[in-house]
Formats: structure tokens, C-alpha cells, sequence
């Protein structure tokens, strides 16, 4: 019991005592980095409600699937290889269930109703509404996991989807021109029994190598926010690797799934392809949670402790701040960035990027672009030699709305006018007794 609990000490508490500075071990470093990642993917897993939100994506992409590979398939047949995305079809998790036949006829029966329409009119508008509430979904959840409450400007959002649109099937088209191109090859060095099996193994490579670049960039460009590349990479190939592994799983799945025949008969595709649809989500909305928490691993150090955190120790903290960017301006060298307080001070990234953040709103600190460096830097805003504790203190106090209440009695009104004038006179306030101002 004593060595779970210590366990659990480390786990909860020590850990996040622990900031990258402090380790100088290389491999301890990353281990306890990972240890952070994955206690902070699962938190955000069951805080976030990860399973119910792959279920609304699961929910968008049933009602999406058809017009996306409507517009997917228009663009292929303008390009001339629209033979190219139905083979990849048949070679995915559809495919393995006799699933593409009756989509594809879907897909041609959506696309000449469109063209009913001349493509002008209303089936245009239906397809590409379709469409772009799905993409809408996806970045929604994204930004909800990196707790972004602004979306991208509508323009944006079209610009991406059409790209997106334009990629998928030239990214089919690469991908399987790539593995015809090592099939050819691995042919050609037969006699070579290493090259051909270093080819074999290529092949065998290249959809993990592709899946791993499609997650990566998936987790880099759709949330609203600058994530970066070591923070997609990551996660890039952990859910890419199990996308691949789950697709290499598929006939197995299936015959393991296959007993909903029984129930569903006919029907049976159907709980199979939401199986597969809800897993799938599931895996894309975790690995943006990892690209999350790696990211913001920094923004939970000494988190029990921040969140009881005494109003004195953090003016000591956000004065101690505000003089280390004093002393550095006056001795003319370069503002220190919010990160690289946080680093050199070994104060928690979180609790910097408040304090500096309520001192600039307060007209004491203002904000400063440096050339060649993306994050923001800190000066005074004031004459340094006209900056003292007391009206440091007596900013913070003031700042925010102040004697908004409406219909107030005549003691609340009489008290508060007695308290400003008492705070603004007295030095100290243990001489004045509380029910003095009533």
C-alpha cells in the first residue's frame, strides 16, 4: 500500500515539480516528458469527453461520406484517374467489407443529380454544404481539445477545405504511383536477393511513411492555433502507425464482427462500418490530445499548487517579474520573451504568461516584436524610475470593472467610499477596525 501511494505521489504531485532545466539527463528528460504526455492524454480523454465527441465526428462523417467522395471522385475524373481512387478504395477497410460497389454507385447516382442541377443550382449548394459542415466539425472538435474558442474567418475555412479536396486524390495517385514504382523495381533487382528484399520492405513501408505525413500534417494545420512540429510529429506517427495497423487488422476484425449477422442480417455492414468509423475517429481525436499535451506540458507544472496559490505569494512573484524586466531594460539588453522567464526563473510557463499578461494590461509592461523571433517580448511601459511597489499594487487593485452595482443600500455605499479612501491614505491598515466603515 505505502509503495502505491508513493506511486501515486510521483504521478500527481512530484512530477510536475519537475521542469525540463532541472534534469540534465537527456533520456531522463524524455522519459519524464512521456510520463507527462500520457498522464495528461488521459486526463484530457475523459475532461474532454474524447469518446462522445468521435461520436458526433462518427454521426458528421455518415451524413458527409457520399458528397465528400462525390467531390472527391469529380475531381479525380478532371484529372483522368478517378480508376486510381476506387482501387484505393477497395484496398482499405471498405473494400475488405463489399462495401465499395454499392458506395461507388452512391457516389455516381449523388453526382448526376447534381448535374440534374447543371451544377448550378441546388445540388451544388446541398453537396458543398454537406461537405463543408463535416470539415466544420472537424476543426470545431480540434479547437475544443486545444481549448481555441475562435474559429478560422469563413474565407480561411474554404480555402482549406478546397485544398484538402484537391489533395486527397492526388495524394491516392502519389501514393499508389510510388508503390507500382518499387513493385517495378523490387522486379528488376530479382537477382539480388538484399536490394529486393530492401525494396519488399519499402513497399511495405510507404503507407506507414504516408500516414505518418498525412496525422502529421493533419494536427499542424487544422487546429486554429500554432502547433509546433515536434508536437505533431509525435502523435503524427503513434496514430498513423495504428491507422495502418488497424486497416492491416481489417479481415480479422471482421470475421470477429461478423457475428452481428445474426442480428442485423442484411444489415450487418452497417454496424461494421460504424464500428470502423467510430475507432477511427476515436484514434484522430487522441493523437490531437497528445499533440496538445506535449505541447502544453509546461502550462501544468505545480498546477495543485497554482490553483491554491495565496494572493501574496503571487504579487511576490509578478513583482519579482516585473524587476527582472526592469533590470534587463536598464541594462540595454534584449526583452526577455514570456518562455524565457519562465525558463531562466524556473517559474511555471503557466503562471508567467498570467502575470506578464495582467502587468501589460495594466499599462506597466508593453509588448514588443523583435525581428527573426515569432514570440512576443516584454518592456516597461513607464519611466523605470517612476515605478514603485505601492503603485504596482495599486494598479493590480484597481484593475477590472469597479462600483457597478445598481440600487444599493446606503451602508454599502457609505462603506466603499470609506474603504477607497482609507486604502489611498493609510499605510497601514491594521490601525483601522472593520466596523469602522459601516
Amino acid at each position: 500500500m505505502s509503495t502505491w501511494n508513493n506511486i501515486k505521489s510521483f504521478l500527481t504531485v512530484e512530477l510536475w515539480h519537475i521542469t525540463p532545466t532541472d534534469i540534465a539527463s537527456g533520456f531522463k528528460r524524455t522519459v519524464y516528458s512521456a510520463l507527462k504526455t500520457v498522464i495528461l492524454s488521459i486526463r484530457g480523454f475523459v475532461d474532454k469527453d474524447l469518446n462522445i465527441r468521435a461520436s458526433g465526428l462518427t454521426y458528421a462523417l455518415m451524413f458527409a461520406i457520399v458528397p465528400i467522395l462525390a467531390m472527391v471522385l469529380a475531381v479525380a475524373k478532371g484529372f483522368g484517374f478517378a480508376d486510381v481512387i476506387e482501387q484505393n478504395l477497395n484496398d482499405s477497410f471498405l473494400g475488405q467489407m463489399n462495401m465499395v460497389p454499392m458506395i461507388m454507385g452512391f457516389v455516381e447516382r449523388y453526382l448526376e443529380t447534381a448535374q440534374g442541377g447543371a451544377f448550378i443550382g441546388v445540388g451544388l449548394l446541398i453537396l458543398l454544404w454537406a461537405v463543408y459542415s463535416f470539415f466544420r466539425t472537424v476543426e470545431q472538435s480540434f479547437n475544443g481539445i486545444w481549448n481555441v474558442r475562435q474559429s478560422r474567418s469563413i474565407p480561411r475555412q474554404l480555402t482549406n477545405y478546397i485544398f484538402i479536396l484537391f489533395l486527397i486524390p492526388i495524394l491516392m495517385v502519389v501514393t499508389s504511383g510510388l508503390s507500382i514504382f518499387l513493385n517495378t523495381a523490387a522486379a528488376g533487382l530479382s537477382h539480388v536477393a538484399f536490394l529486393r528484399d530492401m525494396q519488399t520492405w519499402l513497399v511495405k513501408l510507404l503507407p506507414f511513411v504516408i500516414a505518418w505525413a498525412v496525422f502529421t500534417w493533419m494536427y499542424i494545420a487544422i487546429p486554429n492555433t500554432k502547433v509546433r512540429f515536434i508536437s505533431a510529429a509525435i502523435p503524427g506517427v503513434v496514430i498513423g502507425t495504428l491507422f495502418q495497423l488497424l486497416q492491416m487488422l481489417s479481415v480479422y476484425i471482421i470475421v470477429f464482427l461478423s457475428r452481428t449477422s445474426v442480428v442485423y442480417g442484411a444489415f450487418a455492414s452497417i454496424p461494421l462500418l460504424l464500428t470502423w468509423l467510430q475507432w477511427s475517429c476515436l484514434m484522430i481525436l487522441v493523437g490531437a490530445e497528445m499533440s496538445f499535451s506535449i505541447q502544453n506540458q509546461d502550462n501544468f507544472e505545480y498546477e495543485k499548487e497554482l490553483n491554491t496559490m495565496s494572493r501574496r505569494y503571487k504579487d511576490f512573484v509578478m513583482l519579482y517579474l516585473l524587476a527582472v524586466i526592469v533590470r534587463r531594460f536598464e541594462q540595454d539588453e534584449q526583452p526577455f520573451t514570456a518562455h524565457d522567464l519562465a525558463q531562466q526563473e524556473h517559474i511555471p510557463a503557466r503562471l508567467v504568461a498570467q502575470l506578464v499578461g495582467r502587468l501589460t494590461e495594466v499599462g506597466l509592461l508593453r509588448e514588443v516584436h523583435l525581428e527573426g523571433r515569432e514570440e512576443r517580448s516584454y518592456q516597461p511601459a513607464l519611466d523605470t524610475h517612476r515605478i514603485t511597489i505601492g503603485m504596482v499594487l495599486q494598479r493590480i487593485d484597481c484593475q477590472g470593472a469597479e462600483a457597478f452595482l445598481q440600487h444599493i443600500s446606503a451602508d454599502m455605499q457609505t462603506f466603499w467610499e470609506r474603504f477607497v479612501d482609507i486604502k489611498q491614505t493609510h499605510s497601514t491598515l491594521d490601525q483601522v477596525y472593520l466596523r469602522d466603515l459601516l
